[in-house]
């Protein structure tokens, strides 16, 4: 068994559950083709770099396409878990929790760089506010949308006329 296959009680899960072969050409066997989909996905190589024993990268490829878009892998998906839940294994209130986040610079948060002053082309920021007309406000639009100008924190601008005397 190579790295990143299915197992021969795990593929006995889901074997079932792959579309049959129709009229026409031989379909490869959807285990080999199942295991190059694996290999390519756990190893984050590119489908040209997949090894030839798991046939060539294009019906690989097609496949996997193909399995996302007739609803194969949500077929798949939905069997393990209704087998994991008749077994009691799954907590349904914390079923695909993500705790991912990505952290952006201050600068793709609309903070200015360090050191680039604003100039006099470029127009004030308005932050928008949105609120229910009988509510709190909330980050759902509703009818009710006015304009919110923030106290400017620039420095006054220097006086450059001098008077006349």
């Amino acid at each position: 068994m190579a790295r990143y296959e299915l197992e021969d009680p795990q593929w006995d899960l889901i074997k079932e559950l792959f579309p049959k072969q129709r009229r026409g050409g031989k379909w490869q066997d959807h285990r080999k083709i199942v295991n190059g989909m694996l290999w390519v996905l756990r190893s984050g190589a590119p489908w040209r770099d997949m090894p030839e024993r798991y046939g060539k990268w294009k019906t690989v490829n097609g496949r996997f396409n193909r399995y996302r878009r007739d609803g194969t892998f949500d077929r798949i998906l939905k069997a393990l878990q209704i087998r994991l839940d008749k077994q009691g294994k799954i907590d349904w209130d914390l079923w695909l929790v993500d705790g991912s986040n990505v952290r952006a610079s201050r600068v793709a948060a609309g903070a200015r760089k360090k050191g680039v002053k604003a100039t006099s082309t470029s127009p004030p920021t308005t932050h928008w506010v949105a609120r229910a007309a009988d509510g709190e406000a909330s980050s759902t639009w509703s009818l009710t949308v006015r304009a919110f100008p923030l106290p400017s924190r620039s420095r006054p601008a220097k006086r450059t006329n001098r008077p006349n005397c």
